[in-house]
C-alpha cells in the first residue's frame, strides 16, 4: 500500500523491468550511463562558467539527460494528480516524534542534509541512482563499494538518530 492516498502499489517487478530496459538501452544503444547527479551537473553546465562544469564529460551532447530529469519531475506530479492529489505538509514522520523542530529548523535540517548529499555524491563519483542502478548492474567495483558505503552510512545514521538520541 502506498502512503499517498492509500493507493495499491505497482508490483516491484514491473519497475525493475523498466529500469533494466532503460539501463540496457542507454549502455548498449547510446553508450551512456544513467545518473541523476550527472543530469544536474549538465543543467549547471548550461548556466555556469566554472571550470568544473566546463570539463569535457559535460560538454558532450547530453540533452537526453535534461529530458530524463524533466520526466522524473513530470511523472511524480502526474502520479500524485492521478492518485487524488497531494497537500503540502511540514510533517517529518519519526523525526517529529524524536525532536519537535520548528519549520525553520526543518528547512535548515534539509539544507544541511542536502549539502552532505552533494558532498557525498562528488566524493563517491556519482549518486545512488548512478552507482546503484547503473554501476552495480555493470559490475563496476567502485559502484559496489559506493553502494555498500551508502547503505552502511544510512543504517548507522538511522540508528544514531532513532535509537541512541531518541532512546
Amino acid at each position: 500500500m502506498l502512503i499517498l492516498n492509500n493507493m495499491e502499489a505497482i508490483h516491484w517487478v514491473w519497475a525493475g523491468l523498466v529500469i533494466a530496459a532503460v539501463t540496457l538501452t542507454l549502455q548498449y544503444v547510446l553508450n551512456r550511463s544513467l545518473g541523476v547527479s550527472t543530469g544536474l551537473e549538465k543543467i549547471c553546465s548550461l548556466v555556469s562558467d566554472r571550470p568544473y562544469f566546463r570539463r569535457p564529460a559535460l560538454q558532450q551532447p547530453g540533452a537526453w539527460r535534461l529530458f530524463f530529469l524533466a520526466g522524473l519531475l513530470v511523472s511524480g506530479v502526474l502520479s500524485a494528480l492521478l492518485g487524488g492529489g497531494w497537500e503540502t505538509t511540514w510533517a517529518a514522520g519519526m523525526l517529529d516524534s524524536v525532536w519537535e523542530l520548528s519549520s525553520e529548523m526543518k528547512v535548515l535540517w534539509m539544507f544541511i542534509g542536502g549539502l552532505f548529499i552533494g558532498f557525498g555524491t562528488r566524493l563517491a563519483g556519482g549518486c545512488t541512482s548512478g552507482h546503484g542502478i547503473f554501476g552495480v548492474a555493470n559490475f563496476h567495483r567502485s559502484s559496489l563499494l559506493a553502494m555498500v558505503s551508502f547503505m552502511v552510512a544510512g543504517i548507522v545514521t538511522t540508528n544514531i538518530i532513532y535509537r541512541w538520541i531518541a532512546g
